[in-house]
Formats: C-alpha cells, sequence, structure tokens
C-alpha cells in the first residue's frame, strides 16, 4: 500500500473509534436524564398515591367541606393520566406534566388549610402521620425534579458543545427542556391572618 493510502485509513480509523466514544458518551447522558425522569415520575406517584389515603383519613375524621375533597381527588386523577415518554420531553408536554401536577399542589394546600378548623383530625395520629409523609414526599419531588434539571443541563451541555455537537446533530440527540418554575412563583405570597 502507498503511504499515502495508509494515512488516509489512519485518519478514517481515528475518526471512527472518536465517533463510537462520542456517541456511548451520549447514550450515557441520555440515559442520566433518563433515570432523573424516572425518579421524578415515581416521587409523583407516591405523592398520588398518598393522597388518597389523605384523603380518605380526613373524610372519615372530619364533616369536611365536600368541594375540597373532590378537588383534590380530581387534581390526583387529571396529575397521573398526564404521562410523558422519557424520550419525548419537550417543551409543551412537560408544561402540561407541569400543570397537573400544580394543580394538585394547590388543591393538597387548600385541604391542609381547611384541616386547621378540625382540632380533632389535627389530633388523629393517621393524619399526622401522613402529613409528615407527604411533607417528605413533596422534599423529594423538589430534590428529584434538582436532579433531573441537573441532568438536563449536562446533556445539552454535551449535545451542544463543538466537536460533539456534529456527531449529536448526526445521531438525532437533541437538546431537552428542563423544568421551570410554576407560574407566578416569583411573586412571594401574601399572608394575612
Amino acid at each position: 500500500m502507498k503511504k499515502g493510502t495508509l494515512i488516509i485509513l489512519g485518519i478514517v480509523a481515528i475518526l471512527v473509534i472518536w465517533g463510537i466514544s462520542v456517541q456511548r458518551g451520549l447514550v450515557g447522558v441520555d440515559e442520566g436524564v433518563k433515570k432523573a425522569w424516572n425518579n421524578v415520575e415515581a416521587e409523583y406517584q407516591n405523592r398520588a398515591d398518598l393522597v388518597t389515603n389523605l384523603v380518605n383519613t380526613v373524610k372519615g375524621a372530619a364533616d369536611f367541606e365536600k368541594s375540597t375533597l373532590t378537588d383534590v381527588i380530581n387534581a390526583r386523577a387529571k396529575a397521573t393520566n398526564v404521562n410523558i415518554n422519557a424520550d419525548d420531553l419537550t417543551p409543551e408536554k412537560l408544561a402540561e406534566f407541569q400543570a397537573a401536577q400544580a394543580q394538585l399542589s394547590g388543591s393538597l394546600s387548600r385541604l391542609l388549610v381547611s384541616v386547621e378548623r378540625y382540632p380533632e383530625l389535627k389530633a388523629n395520629e393517621n393524619f399526622k402521620m401522613l402529613q409528615g409523609q407527604l411533607e417528605g414526599i413533596e422534599n423529594n419531588i423538589k430534590n428529584s425534579r434538582k436532579v433531573f434539571n441537573e441532568e438536563v443541563a449536562s446533556y445539552n451541555k454535551t449535545v451542544r458543545v463543538f466537536p460533539k455537537s456534529i456527531m449529536a446533530g448526526i445521531l438525532g440527540f437533541k437538546a431537552k427542556e428542563g423544568f421551570k418554575a410554576d407560574p407566578g412563583s416569583e411573586r412571594a405570597p401574601t399572608v394575612q391572618f
């Protein structure tokens, strides 16, 4: 073989090895995003499962406002019906998911505020336990969303930085959307007594 042919074959081999390495790295960060998304969904599912127990405990312990319980039940049903595949994290689908979860959060907040009028319920051990679990799950959701956003940022950096962006474009890896703050959360809530 001629020297020129060997050089060309060497360059092609280096490019193929580099391409394989980049592809494996892209798959790795993509799988990290998927895993983080699955953790977010698992925490939301934990909350949805707990809501049923919380509502039943409250319903059994108080002559409660039916509309508040109905709102929580409906919001839970809507939140569990909005599912997103980790491969299809579009801004629109993520916004729909966030809106359903925000509606459930709002309903739960109204439920917990309404409970203040029922001192016998606040003293109920089952209710205290469920309320504590709900607070823990809300913290887990916050942490899972944070980890998900960190994974998305790492992934997006990988697919957007040259020269990996060339291979990412060829292989179909595109930037993903992370969680954003709920609308109106930039304003501090008003507390009135």
